[in-house]
C-alpha cells in the first residue's frame, strides 16, 4: 500500500534535493515539526528516520539538545512511519508517548522509528519504538510511542437534491 506520504517520498528521494524538499513539505503539514528542521533520511512501510541538526534554536540551558525538541524528532519520525504502514481502511492517533533519557544530546541526531508488520493487525493499539543516536552511536533517548488504530468512519452520504 502507497499512502500519500510514501508516494511523495519515494518520488522525491529520487531527485537531487528531493528529501529537504519531502522534510520543507513534511513539516508543513504539521507546523510544529518545523522547529526542529527535520531531515528525513528513510520512509518505508515500518521503518523512518530523520536527521534533527544539533543548532542553537533547540538547545537547552546547557547546550545540549532539548529533551522537548528530542521528542519531537521522534514524533515526526513515528509520523512518517504511521502514514507509510497505516492498512487502508485505518486511521491512528498517537495515545502516549514513554521514553527514557540514556545520555546528552551532545550532536546531531538521528531519530527513528520502526515497528514490526503484525503489530497492525493485532488489534488497535500498535507499539513504535523510537530512539535518537548521536553520530558517535550513542543512544540518547529510547522509548515506545502509543497509537491508537481503527477504522476510518464511512463518508457521510450524498444529500440528494429534491426533485
Amino acid at each position: 500500500m502507497a499512502t500519500s506520504v510514501l508516494a511523495m517520498y519515494t518520488k522525491l528521494s529520487r531527485l537531487p534535493a528531493g528529501r529537504r524538499l519531502f522534510s520543507a513539505a513534511f513539516a508543513r503539514q504539521a507546523p510544529y515539526f518545523r522547529t526542529i528542521r527535520p531531515r528525513f533520511l528513510q520512509v518505508s512501510p515500518n521503518y523512518a528516520s530523520l536527521m534533527l541538526p544539533k543548532r542553537r534554536a533547540v538547545h537547552n540551558h546547557i547546550g545540549t539538545v532539548h529533551a522537548i525538541a528530542v521528542c519531537n524528532g521522534l514524533e515526526a519520525a513515528m509520523g512518517a512511519l504511521a502514514e507509510a504502514t497505516v492498512p487502508t481502511g485505518k486511521r491512528w492517533l498517537p495515545k502516549g508517548m514513554e521514553v527514557e533519557y540514556l545520555a546528552k544530546s551532545t550532536t546531531d541526531l538521528t531519530c527513528s522509528a520502526e515497528t514490526d508488520p503484525g503489530d497492525w493487525l493485532s488489534g488497535p493499539d500498535v507499539p513504535v519504538r523510537v530512539k535518537a543516536v548521536r553520530t558517535d552511536g550513542t543512544v540518547v533517548v529510547a522509548g515506545t510511542i502509543h497509537l491508537w488504530v481503527t477504522d476510518k468512519p464511512a463518508p457521510a452520504p450524498k444529500d440528494t437534491p429534491a426533485h
